[in-house]
């Protein structure tokens, strides 16, 4: 199985759609709460080159945000890019 990470912050809608799209998909993930983790949310701008949540890693390998996760879901790739 591949390792998923996701950056989220706990008031994000999007980071709670795609947590539920990965649940659904029965995906374990580890989840990198930066709602008040300053250094944690610094880690995932220099990973993604990215400000914004969720982040989604796959294998160390940025997968995107939310919107990427759900087109992936839609082109029915999203289990081969999560390895399930």
């Amino acid at each position: 199985m591949k390792k998923i990470e996701i950056y989220t912050k706990d008031y994000c809608t999007f980071c709670h759609r795609a947590k539920d799209l990965l649940r659904v998909k029965g995906a374990e993930f580890t989840e990198y709460d930066v709602t008040n983790d300053y250094l944690k949310e610094q880690e995932m701008r220099e990973r993604s080159g990215q400000a914004l949540v969720p982040e989604i890693f796959v294998d160390d390998q940025l997968l995107g945000g939310c919107d990427d996760l759900f087109d992936l879901e839609a082109a029915g790739t999203l289990e081969e890019h999560l390895g399930l």
